[in-house]
């Protein structure tokens, strides 16, 4: 592999892994308001359940293609999801 392949592949990669932890943070606001607030009114959950479905088939497909950046994102993305759900579920 030439030298600039190698320079590629190293950016892909490091592309790949800050849009990874922008997505997987993306939802730390949110659940950060929701457990200081306890308010969840304004929260749609249908947003957040089809979410929750749509990481775990990520999730699923990670592991298919042995990618372990996309599972552990998905992951980290999916407990905060489904944290927000159980607030919104306990505080309406």
């Amino acid at each position: 592999m030439s030298d600039k392949m190698r320079l590629m592949e190293q950016l892909f990669n490091f592309i790949g892994f800050l849009a990874a932890a922008l997505t997987s943070f993306g939802l730390v606001p949110q659940a950060v308001k929701a457990h200081q607030t306890k308010h969840t009114k304004d929260l749609s959950l249908s947003m957040y359940a089809i979410t929750a479905a749509g990481l775990c088939l990520w999730i699923i497909y990670g592991i298919y293609i042995r990618s372990a950046q996309l599972v552990l994102a998905n992951v980290l993305t999916l407990i905060l999801c489904v944290y927000i759900i159980l607030m919104k579920v306990k505080y309406g």
